[in-house]
Formats: C-alpha cells, sequence, structure tokens
C-alpha cells in the first residue's frame, strides 16, 4: 500500500487520531498566535494610510482573511464529507461535523467586519448586496449544519446528515467568490491576487496580509483538531481506551 495511504488509514483509527491531534494542537495555536500578532502590528503600525479610505481600510485585514477562510472551510468541509459519505471513514465525520462551528465563526466575523467598514465607506450598515447576501447564506448553511447534527440522537445518523447538507451547501462556494462578477454589486472586485502576482495592492500593504491569512488557517486548524478530538472522544466513550483518557485527565 502507497505509505501516503497507510498513514491516512491508520490516522483515521480513533486511538491514533486522538494521539495526532493532542500532538498537534499546541503548535497549530502557537504558530497562528505569533503570525497573527506579527500581521496586526504591520497593519496597525507598518502599513501607510490609505489615500482614499484613510485608516478605516485597516480592517481588512481581518475582514479579509476571514472571508477567505470561511470559503476554504467550507470546501475542507465538503471534502471530508464526501469521504465520510462514500468510504466510511469516521474520522472524516468528525472532522466534517468539527468544521462547521470554526467556519459560522469566521463567517460571522466576515460579516461583522464587513458591516463596520461599509458603513464609513457605504453609508449604511447593511445591504443586499450579492456578495454579502450569499456569505449571510452560507452563515446559515454553518448554522444549520451545527443544528442537523445536534437534532439526531444517533451520533453516526447525525453526521451523516451534516455531511449531506455540507455537500449540497458546497454549491454557494463559488457563488460567493463569483458574485463581484456575475452580478451589478456595490462590493468591490478582486484587488487581492497574491498567487498570481497581479495584485493592484501595493506590496508594502501587502505582507500583513499575508501573515494575517496564514494565521487564520493555522487557527482553524488547531480549533478543527481539538473540535474534532472531543467529539472522537465522546463518540468513542465507551472504548477502553477513551475511557483510560478520561480517567488519566481526572
Amino acid at each position: 500500500m502507497n505509505a501516503l495511504l497507510l498513514w491516512f488509514h491508520r490516522t483515521g483509527s480513533p486511538p491514533t487520531f486522538d494521539r495526532f491531534a493532542a500532538r498537534w494542537v499546541p503548535w497549530c495555536f502557537g504558530i497562528a498566535t505569533a503570525l497573527l500578532g506579527i500581521g496586526v502590528w504591520g497593519a496597525l503600525f507598518a502599513v501607510p494610510t490609505d489615500y482614499k479610505q484613510g485608516d478605516s481600510f485597516r480592517i481588512l485585514y481581518i475582514h479579509v482573511p476571514a472571508a477567505w477562510s470561511a470559503m476554504f472551510i467550507f470546501v475542507a468541509m465538503a471534502v471530508q464529507a464526501f469521504i465520510a459519505l462514500v468510504w466510511r471513514i469516521k474520522a472524516c465525520e468528525t472532522l466534517a461535523v468539527a468544521c462547521a462551528p470554526v467556519g459560522a465563526t469566521f463567517a460571522a466575523m466576515t460579516l461583522l467586519t464587513g458591516s463596520i467598514w461599509g458603513r464609513p465607506t457605504w453609508g449604511t450598515w447593511w445591504e443586499w448586496d450579492p456578495r454579502l447576501t450569499s456569505m449571510l447564506v452560507m452563515f446559515f448553511l454553518y448554522l444549520g449544519v451545527i443544528a442537523l447534527h445536534n437534532a439526531i440522537e444517533d451520533r453516526r445518523a447525525a453526521a451523516r446528515a451534516a455531511c449531506f447538507l455540507a455537500l449540497i451547501g458546497v454549491v454557494n462556494v463559488p457563488i460567493v467568490h463569483f458574485s463581484v462578477h456575475w452580478w451589478n454589486s456595490l462590493h468591490q472586485g478582486e484587488t487581492i491576487r497574491i498567487l498570481s502576482g497581479e495584485s493592484r495592492m501595493h506590496a508594502s500593504m501587502l505582507w500583513p496580509l499575508i501573515l494575517t491569512t496564514l494565521a487564520t488557517k493555522f487557527w482553524f486548524v488547531g480549533s478543527l483538531l481539538q473540535r474534532a478530538r472531543v467529539l472522537n472522544l465522546e463518540n468513542e466513550s465507551a472504548q477502553p481506551w477513551a475511557r483510560e483518557l478520561a480517567g488519566g485527565a481526572r
């Protein structure tokens, strides 16, 4: 068997997954905190004031990484859901369900920071703009996955139902991303293209955004592993290894 596939199957074992998550959670949170600290410092003190929006544009360094993370997490949730439904891997069910609260948090941050930024820019807290509306739909889809999982008593059945909703809801991700191109949107178009090198943002303003974006990704992985570990222990509470671990933690 391919070494990567062998590692994947071994890590999918509940006790192995618990050890894997316990090892990497502190590292992920530590790296995220360091990157976020440097990125926020740069956004507040090193980046020059925007010639049009003044200092209000600095909220971009939280708003944009949160929006990117909300979309990225939904795709990651759908991928885990697909693997869980096709190959019946319990760890992937757990990871898919654990994605939802983290993604909902980033979607809420996107909506909140967007409203705060929109007030001085657009003169209003909210507009039924295609980008804003589709992001709101994404937030409700995250809440739907969470509610569906909590509404069903059978844990495996609840996880599968949540996975189905995640797969259905992922069609909203390209709508969020391309809404500024498909419709006459009040929301500004793409100004940041990190990979293509065609960003319209000056390099002096770009590096803190890269750091805060990386920070949100590491924070997501740490939060995901931490939540998945809790769910994994709840689902495997009848197993000797889980009882031994719970007893050692007291």
